[in-house]
């Protein structure tokens, strides 16, 4: 499979999951582990606006930086997803891919679609029956972008491409049906 390079000042759906179907998130701490390495390695080349993060995979939403060499984008994702697999081995004893394949990606190319995607990554944990209320995932950004606290996702875009916060919320549950009935592979594909 051919995999189409990030370029800078790009937003990209990027997302994988656990080789054979296995778990990456294997225990508790393993969420907040990944999301150091995410800070470390992928904050210095893009900006994350939202992700999920669930037992056998992952879902985020980047927008890349405006720097002169992208292959350092692929390269800071790369080292994140090594640096991981590295520890979740070690502390497992277990050897070989953690991750099914290359991280995948997608291109987002309006923003209609940018709006459905932070939906439908917020709507995940419902949508895999991980929860029977998304808005309480703890493992999503959706709690962090309705807080007040200091956060390192791009809480206010995000909150601009829905107008507001109340709106924000208000169309996570108006669209919840639409989009848990979509299929997955208008994501993904």
């Amino acid at each position: 499979m051919k995999y189409e390079p990030l370029i800078a000042d790009r937003y990209y759906h990027i997302y994988n999951r656990g080789n054979n179907g296995e778990d990456i998130f294997k225990e508790e701490k393993n969420y907040n582990y990944f999301l150091l390495l995410l800070k470390k390695h992928l904050l210095p080349t893009a900006s994350i606006f939202c992700y999920c993060l669930l037992k056998n995979h992952f879902h985020l939403l980047i927008k890349t930086k405006d720097i002169n060499n992208n292959l350092s984008i692929s390269q800071g994702l790369s080292n994140l997803f090594n640096a991981y697999a590295k520890a979740i081995n070690k502390a497992s004893n277990r050897n070989g891919s953690l991750f099914k394949d290359r991280f995948q990606r997608k291109k987002i190319e309006s923003e209609d679609y940018l709006i459905t995607l932070i939906l439908y990554i917020h709507l995940n944990p419902e949508h895999h029956n991980f929860t029977d209320d998304f808005s309480t995932y703890k493992h999503s950004s959706f709690q962090s972008i309705i807080s007040e606290k200091p956060t390192l996702l791009q809480r206010k875009e995000v909150l601009n491409l829905f107008h507001d916060k109340e709106n924000f919320k208000d169309v996570h549950y108006s669209r919840k049906a639409e989009i848990l009935d979509q299929k997955a592979e208008i994501f993904i594909e």
